[in-house]
């Protein structure tokens, strides 16, 4: 009995397994760059556009508080902030459904160690 060697190989499936982890990739940048955390902005009309860079503090509807898109308590934010350098800037992302004492508890975080580049991300309000 003799065995014949390949002759040929089927790189089908090799192309299948390469273009399901590209849509994965893909998929996953897409969420990180617009943020994954869903969060309706609050409408102003003297709207600016908000930094892109910094230290991003996201609270959703539920009342959740996001710090770089990772869970976090209101009692920890003084701990995960203090490292940082006083210029470092802060953009707070919060639902417009939110309680209005929990965005005043989280403000009061930031001011209190003394950021001075802090910001609130809005919408543009159509005319």
């Amino acid at each position: 009995m003799e065995e014949s060697g390949f002759e040929s190989i089927n790189i089908i499936p090799l192309v299948d397994v390469m273009l399901v982890l590209l849509t994965i990739v893909l998929t996953t940048s897409t969420f990180i760059a617009t943020g994954a955390i869903p969060v309706q902005l609050p409408k102003a009309v003297n709207s600016e556009n908000a930094v892109t860079e910094g230290v991003i503090i996201e609270i959703d509807k539920s009342g959740t508080l996001y710090v770089e898109g990772k869970p976090a308590k209101l009692n920890k934010l003084n701990g995960l902030l203090s490292p940082l350098d006083r210029s470092t800037p802060i953009l707070i992302r919060a639902d417009k459904s939110i309680e209005l004492q929990l965005f005043v508890q989280v403000m009061d975080s930031v001011k209190g160690l003394n950021f001075r580049k802090v910001s609130l991300q809005t919408e543009e309000a159509g005319s």
